[in-house]
């Protein structure tokens, strides 16, 4: 492992958290938007995280098998954004002109599927380990601070 590798590790988790804020702003932003250019309300998005993988370690698991990849990683990325496909809530309103036409749920107007309170859960959590991985930065420097001055005596 290298000397910066812990503050690139970090560094990943804080851009991927710093996008997971940005999609979170965005589903609380667009909680009400009952037209979209795809046609129908929006759909919440949601971010997929992936490790980036060592493909070859440096340090192993004692007593570990081959096949693992068990040294430690690169740090993470986002492998997608995704849209939840559930239905959002439907509200009678038929005057809307958003208002559904035929069919059994003539003069309903979908929501998007987005609860706020998920959401603000979620924006909390995505501050937190942003602010997690911050700190591992702000340790590693003060690490290396403290080796710099250990060297200089």
């Amino acid at each position: 492992m290298g000397l910066f590798t812990s503050i690139n590790i970090a560094a990943t988790g804080m851009s991927v958290e710093r996008l997971r804020t940005d999609v979170i702003s965005n589903n609380i932003a667009n909680a009400t938007t009952t037209r979209t250019q795809e046609g129908g309300p929006y759909r919440k998005q949601g971010v997929v995280v992936e490790p980036i993988a060592n493909k070859n370690p440096t340090w192993r698991l004692p007593f570990a098998n081959d096949d693992m990849d068990n040294g430690p990683g690169k740090g993470v990325r986002v492998r997608e954004i995704t849209k939840d496909k559930t239905q959002g809530r439907m509200v009678w309103d038929p005057e809307n002109p958003d208002a559904i036409q035929s069919g059994p749920n003539k003069g309903y107007v979908e929501y998007p599927n987005v609860n706020i309170v998920n959401e603000m859960v979620d924006m909390i959590s995505a501050n937190r380990a942003y602010e997690a991985n911050s700190s591992v930065i702000q340790g590693s420097k003060e690490m290396f601070s403290s080796a710099l001055d250990i060297l200089g005596r």
